[in-house]
C-alpha cells in the first residue's frame, strides 16, 4: 500500500510536472522538490501528533508518503531532462549511464542503511543517543531512522541549489489544467506512435515495473525461503542494485546511442535468470544470480532510457518526455504490484509467483523483440532516424508505418 501512494503520485501528477519542470531552471525545480520530501518526512515523523487510533495511524503515514512520492514525480523529469539540455545526443547513453549508475548506487546506500537502521544492534544504539534538558521524542528505531533520511534530503536539496542554469528555455507552459491534461494525452500518444519511441518506452515500462515488483518479492522470498530478517533482506537487494551499477557502467562505455536495440535480448536473458531463484538456497549462488540480474537491467535500461530520452527531446520536450516515461512506468508500477499482492492473497507459494513472473518478463520481452523486429520490416532504415537532431524531419517514420 505504501509502494502503491509512491507510484500513485507519479500517475496522477503526470499531466503536469513535464510543464513544470520546463516552466523554470531544473535546478530551481529539484531544490523545491527536495523540500517537499522533507515535508512527506516530517507528516510521517510525527504521524502520532494526529492521534488517530489505531490503524488509522497508517493513514497519516500513507499520506507522507504520498507527499514524498508527489516530489519524487516532480523532481524526476528535471532531474533527467537537464541531460538533454546539457550533453548531445552521441553522449546521452553514458550520461545516463552516469545517472543511473549514481542513482542506483544511492538505492543501494539507502537499502543498505534502511536495512542497518531498523536492526537491533543499531536501533539501540541510536535510541541511546539523547540530548540533556531536551526531549527528542525519537522512542522507536523507524522515527530514528526517519530522521536521518531527511537529514539525507536536506543535504540533496542544498546541493541543487550549486547546479547552474544551462539556459535552455521552453515555449510558455500551459496552466489550464484541462488542457494541460488534453497536452500530455497528445505527448503519449505521439511517443507511442514514434517507431522508435514506442518500443524503448515499452521496453523501460515493463523493467521499471519488473523491478519495483522485483524487490518486494525478494522480501517475502527471502523471509520464506532464506530465513532472512527484514533488514538482511536489505542486503539482497543491495546486491543485485551493484549488479546495475555494473551493467550500467559497461553500457555507457559500449553501447552508443545508435546501437541501443541491439541490447533486446538481454531482457530475455533476465526473465530466464528471475526463474533460476527457487532453485538456489545457498547464499553464494543467490548473491550469483542477484548480480547477474542486476548487471543485465543496469545493461539493458540505460541504452533504453538514453534512447527514450533522445526521441522524447526530439518530438516533445525535456520535461513532458520524461514525464511520459513516469506515467508509463509508474501505472505499470501499479498494475504489477496489484497482481503481486492478489497472488499473496491467495496464498501461493513464493516460487511459484517467482516462476510466475519470470515467465511474464520473457514472455513479454519476445513480444517486444518480435514487435521491434515488424518495424524495421515496414521502415528498413529505421535505425538512421536515432541520432537525429529536434528540428529535423522525421514525420515519415513517426507518423507513416510504410
Amino acid at each position: 500500500m505504501i509502494k502503491w501512494a509512491f507510484a500513485l503520485a507519479y500517475v496522477v501528477l503526470a499531466a503536469f510536472v513535464g510543464a513544470f519542470a520546463d516552466s523554470r531552471p531544473k535546478g530551481k525545480v529539484m531544490f523545491a522538490t527536495n523540500c517537499l520530501k522533507i515535508v512527506g518526512c516530517a507528516i510521517i515523523f510525527f504521524y502520532d501528533v494526529f492521534e488517530l487510533p489505531g490503524a488509522r495511524d497508517f493513514w497519516v503515514i500513507f499520506g507522507g508518503f504520498l507527499v514524498v512520492g508527489v516530489g519524487a514525480a516532480m523532481y524526476s523529469p528535471a532531474k533527467y531532462g537537464i541531460l538533454t539540455e546539457l550533453l548531445p545526443a552521441d553522449q546521452l547513453v553514458k550520461g545516463n549511464g552516469w545517472i543511473e549508475g549514481l542513482t542506483v548506487l544511492s538505492i543501494i546506500l539507502g537499502q543498505v542503511l534502511g536495512g542497518l537502521l531498523i536492526s537491533p544492534m543499531v536501533a539501540a544504539k541510536l535510541l541511546a543517543i539523547d540530548m540533556p534538558y531536551f526531549d527528542t521524542g525519537i522512542n522507536t528505531p523507524p522515527e530514528a531512522a526517519i530522521l536521518i533520511i531527511s537529514v539525507f534530503y536536506l543535504v540533496a536539496a542544498l546541493f541543487n541549489l550549486w547546479i547552474p542554469d544551462t539556459g535552455a528555455r521552453y515555449p510558455k507552459q500551459e496552466s489550464h489544467p484541462v488542457r494541460l491534461i488534453a497536452d500530455f494525452g497528445r505527448c503519449v500518444t505521439t511517443l507511442w506512435k514514434d517507431k522508435l519511441g514506442q518500443i524503448s518506452l515499452a521496453v523501460t515500462t515493463l523493467f521499471w515495473g519488473a523491478g519495483a515488483t522485483l524487490q518486494l518479492i525478494l522480501i517475502e522470498w527471502g523471509r520464506t525461503q532464506l530465513n532472512l530478517r527484514l533488514d538482511q533482506v536489505s542486503i539482497l537487494m543491495g546486491v543485485a542494485s551493484m549488479g546495475t551499477i555494473v551493467g550500467a557502467i559497461v553500457a555507457g562505455r559500449w553501447i552508443t546511442l545508435q546501437r541501443a536495440l541491439f541490447v533486446l535480448p538481454f531482457g530475455v536473458a533476465l526473465g530466464v535468470v528471475i526463474s533460476l531463484l527457487p532453485f538456489t538456497h545457498s547464499m553464494p549462488m543467490v548473491y550469483a544470480l542477484l548480480i547477474g540480474a542486476g548487471a543485465l537491467i543496469g545493461f539493458f535500461v540505460v541504452p533504453m532510457n538514453a534512447l527514450l530520452q533522445h526521441r522524447g527531446h526530439v518530438l516533445l520536450s525535456a520535461g513532458h518526455s520524461i514525464a511520459v516515461q513516469n506515467f508509463n512506468e509508474q501505472l505499470c508500477i501499479l498494475a504489477m504490484l496489484a497482481v503481486y499482492s492478489i497472488l499473496l492473497s491467495m496464498k501461493i507459494n513464493i516460487n511459484i509467483i517467482i516462476w510466475i513472473f519470470g515467465a511474464l518478463v520473457l514472455v513479454l520481452m519476445a513480444a517486444i523483440m518480435y514487435w521491434n523486429h515488424l518495424n524495421h520490416l515496414q521502415n528498413p532504415n529505421l535505425d538512421r532516424i536515432i541520432g537525429m537532431k529536434k528540428g529535423e524531419s522525421d514525420s515519415h517514420f513517426v507518423a507513416n508505418p510504410h
